[in-house]
């Protein structure tokens, strides 16, 4: 089977589970370090007659992360796509078992029942959930809203986002705002902005910041059961 993968998680975990599967992969595929498939453009603007070149047997697509166009003019050219969505901890499962499973024709893989293992081992979140501003951007300042993956991630973990009520998925927010959000907590993840120890917390100088691994926070993957180990402390 012959698949091109437009989104970085399920690049991930596609290549842990049947490497040889994938022959085409975006320019933001960073994992596994060793990929050596095509690289056919970003999530958002995938080069369209590179993908149909490669003659895939499926394109492994997301809702969020890549453009509608895009993904109706590869079912024009005649490929079969893939359409996942991805918002919650369970959707991720659900998800990945449909790409790998009934998408790839993969027997499912143990990694997943082992991430599905290391979150539901996870004690429950305290009914007093600390309150926290989760910046992604800035010039201009955004952040996660409703409905967000890394919002339930968080969730769970027993971090509230103040914002999780917000109109939009990802508002953006004056600085000054977001300071006065009643926040007890900044969480600064290294992408898709990449904070650092000296670039975003003197934003925020009445609060604690926690640095985390943008990865760990947002992709869905073999990462889950790292994420379920380094981001209950990582939050602290």
């Amino acid at each position: 089977m012959r698949v091109v993968s437009l989104v970085p998680s399920l690049t991930e975990a596609v290549a842990v589970t049947a490497p040889g599967l994938l022959v085409g992969v975006t320019d933001w595929c960073t994992h596994p370090a060793d990929l050596t498939a095509a690289r056919i453009g970003g999530t958002k603007n995938p080069d369209l007659a590179a993908v149909t070149a490669l003659a895939p047997d499926l394109v492994i697509a997301n809702e969020e992360e890549n453009r509608a166009p895009d993904l109706d003019a590869l079912r024009a050219a005649g490929l079969d796509v893939l359409v996942t969505e991805v918002r919650t901890l369970d959707q991720a499962f659900t998800e990945l078992h449909r790409v790998l499973v009934d998408g790839c024709g993969l027997a499912r893989p143990a990694w997943l029942d082992t991430a599905e293992a290391a979150w539901a081992a996870l004690p429950a979140p305290p009914e007093n959930p600390r309150p926290a501003v989760v910046p992604i951007w800035r010039r201009p300042w955004m952040v996660l809203g409703h409905d967000t993956f890394a919002g339930d991630l968080l969730a769970r973990l027993g971090i509230r986002n103040v914002y999780a009520d917000h109109a939009e998925r990802y508002p953006r927010i004056p600085i000054d705002e977001l300071n006065a959000s009643g926040a007890e907590l900044v969480v600064l993840p290294d992408e898709p902005y990449r904070f650092t120890a000296d670039d975003g917390p003197e934003a925020f100088p009445a609060l604690p910041a926690a640095l985390v691994d943008g990865r760990l926070l947002t992709w869905y993957g073999p990462s889950l059961t790292e994420a379920a180990r380094a981001l209950p402390s990582g939050l602290r």
